[in-house]
């Protein structure tokens, strides 16, 4: 059974940073995708970053520039850097991975999230 492990939120400052970690029970490099979504309080979760296996990576426009996804494969681990934080990036943030082959429905596998909060 696949299983993937957030970690790293806490509460910061404005301005702060924070790093957290996506700690996978088998390797990464099985994923085609790997993303990192966030929900607000009272809001629909959405899309932050991902990185596809081929290293392509991408950013919620919101966080571009602030924000860095990266991965260690021999640790079976997914970060996401977050640099000059916002109170409107206070969310629980849930780890996702894809696994797409050419004959079966995509796999997806769930993080339990990580609280982040952001003070003014």
């Amino acid at each position: 059974q696949v299983q993937l492990v957030e970690s790293g939120g806490g509460l910061v400052q404005a301005g702060g940073s924070l790093r957290l970690s996506c700690k996978a029970s088998v390797s990464i490099e099985r994923f085609s995708i790997i993303n990192w979504y966030r929900q607000p309080p009272w809001k629909q979760r959405e899309l932050v970053a991902f990185i596809r296996s081929g290293g392509n990576r991408n950013y919620r426009n919101s966080v571009l520039g602030r924000f860095n996804i990266s991965r260690d494969n021999a640790e079976n681990t997914v970060y996401l850097q977050m640099n000059s934080l916002k109170p409107e990036d206070t969310a629980i943030y849930y780890c996702n991975a894809r696994v797409e082959t050419y004959d079966q429905p995509a796999e997806d596998y769930w993080g339990q999230g990580t609280q982040v909060t952001v003070s003014s």
